[in-house]
């Protein structure tokens, strides 16, 4: 049973708080590393070939329904090999361009309201994601949100060498993130809240006091009855379509990169 949850079921916390949005298919429709690989290949810093060897990647693991940390591992070294070398200056560059016009427009307007009631409750909010620091840093900063926490990746004169610092910021890695900065920030983590779509997120819901589940995956959706945790969701007729075949999410990256590599063989 879905618990309805609006903007105005935010309340003012009673310390210092923050609220946790997780980006792709929580804040966006889609995923945003998907956008920015095409803007690389849109710019020929990337080649389809490239592209579509990353895609596959995540699609077989998404088909198969074993997202765990050592697949994801393996997904976020192919995806690093193929930066190694680009200038750290372009890429915010390319970034701004991508939020600008590929992410925005898939901004998901009621969750953007709930962003902003937080604000209005001077609470901080922070975008707490997988992909790159820089990609999160712009989308928090056309949002007017406090920040974002993403994957960093390591930097030698000017440019990417293709390793990580640290590791990337999925599952218990965002639960730690978060509780990293509540420690810098004073914050009181019992007085925040988190927004996911994803079970691989429930380290992070399960690390604040309230837990959010947007447009929820079949196993996050599970949770969040078993705990009476709100579920918000957007679907509306292709929920049931998307609880039932999780892998229409990756079926849906072939077809984009599909399209992709056809545009590009024309060119």
């Amino acid at each position: 049973m879905v618990q309805p949850f609006s903007p105005e079921d935010i309340e003012r916390a009673h310390g210092p708080s923050a609220a946790f949005f997780d980006v792709d298919n929580t804040l966006m429709h889609g995923a945003s590393i998907y956008w920015l690989a095409r803007g690389l290949a849109r710019h020929g810093v990337l080649s389809g070939r490239d592209i579509a060897g990353f895609a596959w990647k995540q699609a077989r693991f998404k088909l198969q329904g074993t997202e765990h940390h050592g697949h994801m591992q393996s997904v976020k070294s192919s995806a690093l090999e193929l930066v190694a070398g680009f200038p750290v200056s372009e890429m915010r560059r390319l970034c701004e361009e991508v939020v600008d016009r590929d992410i925005s427009p898939r901004i998901l307007a009621p969750v953007r309201r709930l962003a902003e009631r937080h604000l209005e409750h001077e609470q901080e909010v922070w975008l707490v994601t997988a992909s790159p620091v820089e990609l999160a840093g712009v989308i928090a900063s056309r949002l007017g949100l406090t920040g974002a926490l993403g994957t960093i990746a390591e930097v030698s004169d000017g440019c990417y060498t293709g390793r990580l610092v640290g590791d990337l910021m999925h599952g218990p890695a965002k639960a730690d993130g978060i509780a990293e900065l509540a420690g810098e920030r004073g914050l009181d983590l019992t007085q925040c809240t988190a927004y996911s779509d994803s079970a691989n997120d429930l380290p992070m819901l399960r690390k604040v006091g309230k837990a959010i589940a947007v447009n929820p995956d079949t196993r996050l959706a599970r949770q969040a009855r078993h705990c009476g945790w709100p579920i918000f969701d957007f679907r509306r007729g292709r929920r049931a379509a998307r609880l039932a075949l999780p892998s229409a999410a990756a079926a849906g990256v072939a077809a984009g990169l599909f399209y992709l590599l056809r545009g590009r063989e024309r060119e």
